[in-house]
């Protein structure tokens, strides 16, 4: 494991984590118990998620994709224009055919006739439709899973700052204590000193994790385009876990990855333009259909045409290889995913495992006993049976060991959503 600290935690250089806030994310931080970094108040997940999802500035420029190209397809389905032909023969020359007076006139319409090729032009542009949807569709995602990041954030820095406050006024309590033994003449004056200086840094820590409250907070606002946030807490329950599902399920939830996806989607899209480069190995066949005035007689005839380019030299050949070598490139891209999602799922489980486990151990065993000893030596110190070095000591352990709780849980939450985001989940509030 990266990163581990003593309690379990992982360290600030851990999985870099593009993830989504799923379905366990947010049954997890609105369950009911109040355990560690519990909050039944503020702005909850729900609301946030459906603020950054209606009103997030990146996200909007991208509703219009769809549209766009849904013109795209519009224009490769367009039939062609049929062509007007005007042409005037036999006239301003020498004896019979000087001036006008023995002129032939054609009037004629040619079209032409590229069906085949204008229906793969189609299903190429359909194909890319798929394309940019999922795209769009990732985007949603992703600022849903930036969203429930900087949540998860708030409620984190709100943890720590409560057991800050915590620290403060226990170190408040120690100072009172000491000065109290030290006026009784009981403790030596080094003591007090001491005491007071661990409270002027408690109190220091405690300002840290404020402007960190703070700062999550404008992070948060800015999600849904908001410069000030107008909530000063958010609701949550950090140390609550949803039960972990079997790998096996997880596994079975790879095909829906949003990257595979896109690539099993631009798979087609290259097979798509293999086809439209076939299709365009053909000529366009040209026909034409008019009539012709005979100015001699004043009669009429119909006439008409045919255009046929040879194909002599394949003009298309180079479209032909490249589009075949996009094809198999984005299926070898495909099984690469694949495998490098599997790779990812198993680090994720089993780091999430580890992480429940020890904030288990840590809620359960560490902080009772922790919190037992502290009591005791906090009683036996008025009795001069232990020293301020064994009170103090047993305090940093406390407190180190609820700190480890809180980045622990904050930690495996970033987990929960890696693996909500890896497999395909959407975000959904309950």
């Amino acid at each position: 494991m990266q990163g581990i600290d003593r309690w379990g935690g992982r360290g600030a250089q851990g999985l870099r984590l593009v993830a989504l806030g799923g379905v366990a994310f947010a049954l997890a931080l609105s369950a009911s118990p109040r355990t560690a970094g519990a909050e039944t108040g503020g702005l909850m997940l729900a609301e946030a998620l459906s603020r950054a999802l209606a009103q997030n500035k990146e996200l909007a420029a991208f509703v219009h994709r769809p549209v766009e190209q849904a013109g795209r397809v519009l224009q490769a389905g367009a039939l062609p224009n049929p062509e007007l032909r005007l042409g005037v023969e036999e006239f301003a020359g020498s004896g019979s055919s000087e001036g006008f007076d023995s002129a032939e006139t054609t009037l004629s319409l040619g079209w032409a006739l590229d069906g085949r090729a204008r229906r793969h032009r189609v299903r190429v542009e359909r194909a890319r439709s798929a394309v940019i949807d999922l795209d769009v569709r990732a985007r949603r995602l992703d600022v849903a899973a930036e969203t429930a990041q900087r949540f998860l954030s708030c409620l984190a820095n709100q943890a720590r700052k409560d057991a800050a406050d915590e620290a403060v006024a226990l170190a408040e309590e120690t100072v009172v204590t000491v000065r109290r033994r030290v006026g009784a003449g009981r403790a030596p004056a080094a003591e007090q000193m001491r005491a007071e200086a661990e409270l002027e840094a408690a109190r220091l820590l405690r300002e840290g994790a404020s402007h960190d409250g703070l700062i999550s907070r404008y992070r948060l606002a800015t999600q849904w385009g908001s410069s000030t946030p107008d909530f000063t807490r958010v609701g949550g329950n950090l140390g609550a876990f949803p039960p972990l599902a079997p790998y096996a399920a997880f596994v079975e939830r790879l095909d829906s990855t949003p990257e595979i996806a896109r690539l099993v989607s631009e798979e087609r899209l290259a097979k798509e333009n293999v086809r439209l480069a076939e299709a365009m190995r053909w000529p366009t066949l040209r026909p034409s259909l008019g009539v012709r005035h005979f100015a001699d007689g004043d009669d009429v005839a119909l006439v008409a045409g045919l255009n046929l380019a040879l194909p002599v030299f394949d003009r298309n050949q180079g479209q032909l290889a490249a589009s075949r070598a996009a094809h198999a490139r984005t299926r070898a891209d495909a099984g690469a995913e694949r495998l490098r999602a599997r790779e990812r799922l198993f680090e994720l489980y089993e780091e999430l495992q580890h992480g429940i486990h020890s904030a288990e151990a840590l809620r359960t065993r560490i902080i009772p006993k922790l919190a037992a000893a502290q009591a005791e030596i906090r009683n036996g110190y008025d009795r001069g049976r232990y020293g301020y070095f064994e009170w103090r000591s047993v305090q940093a352990e406390l407190l180190a060991a609820k700190n480890a709780l809180i980045a622990v849980s904050t930690d495996s939450r970033r987990l929960v959503i890696s693996l909500e985001r890896l497999t395909g989940e959407r975000v959904v509030t309950p």
